[in-house]
């Protein structure tokens, strides 16, 4: 079962199980400070107006029971406040930005975007317990060949059957780490920018005229437990990675698998 631990409450009070805990002002002084914060956040980045708007009503919100609880914390280097995510039936967890919002239904075991840039998302992929028998996350072999193979699956993915569609791809870095918990992850990074003719159905060539739809980073991390590979994914226009790498890195730095019990 999924958990989402929440200490937005004050140290005295028992954090409560919630599935939804956004904050939403109680009264008009909530609302006087998120005005005044959000006059404030013209000057600095999206990211972090949404910080601001989110921790100005921290103090006056209300949980309602149900499956999940969440943590909110602040990282110390980061302008954004995180959640933390934990799926105890599946056997992993890992932190969100808060202000990321829950997609059901989108195909992953769990899918989180960002509710103003809708390109900018995560999910967690499994492998089938019932068919695989992984041991580590070195049966996929070196970080440089797992990097390949994330690549493949990629823009197997992606393929399309419109005419004049290409996709230009290319692995950034593979790297691998021993995270606190003792395991190994691999991670790798990798750009795909798809193009697409502006006239697919022209007779002649030079009216084919080939753009660029969307040109992305998809960050992935690796890790093994349970006989069971599983792949934290993220995606972000390349646009706004510099100013979201910080903490789409924390995002990464956070996935761990877990044993599952029973």
């Amino acid at each position: 079962m999924a958990t989402i631990l929440d200490s937005l409450l004050p140290p005295s009070r028992p954090a409560l199980p919630t599935r939804f805990s956004t904050p939403f002002p109680s009264s008009a002084s909530c609302l006087c400070t998120r005005r005044n914060q959000s006059i404030a956040a013209f000057s600095i980045p999206r990211r972090s107006a949404m910080a601001l708007i989110l921790s100005s009503s921290s103090s006056c919100i209300f949980l309602d029971v149900g499956l999940h609880d969440e943590i909110a914390f602040a990282e110390p280097s980061s302008s954004v406040e995180f959640r933390e995510y934990i799926d105890t039936f599946d056997g992993y967890s890992l932190k969100y930005p808060q202000n990321w919002i829950q997609v059901r239904g989108a195909g992953a075991d769990i899918f989180f975007r960002d509710p103003f840039v809708l390109d900018e998302n995560l999910s967690v992929e499994m492998s089938s317990p019932s068919s695989s028998r992984y041991k580590t996350v070195e049966d996929l072999g070196p970080p440089e060949e797992a990097g390949k193979k994330v690549l493949k699956q990629y823009l197997t993915e992606f393929m399309s059957t419109r005419l004049g569609v290409r996709r230009e791809s290319n692995i950034l870095s593979t790297s691998s780490r021993v995270a606190d918990d003792g395991k190994l992850y691999y991670q790798v990074e990798v750009n795909i920018k798809s193009y697409a003719n502006t006239n697919e159905l022209a007779v002649m060539p030079q009216d084919r005229v080939s753009r660029l739809e969307w040109d992305r980073r998809y960050l992935s991390v690796l890790g093994v437990e349970n006989n069971r590979l599983y792949e934290l994914r993220l995606q972000t226009p390349e646009s706004v990675f510099v100013e979201e790498e910080n903490d789409l890195r924390q995002v990464m730095d956070s996935f761990r698998v877990n044993k599952v019990l029973g």
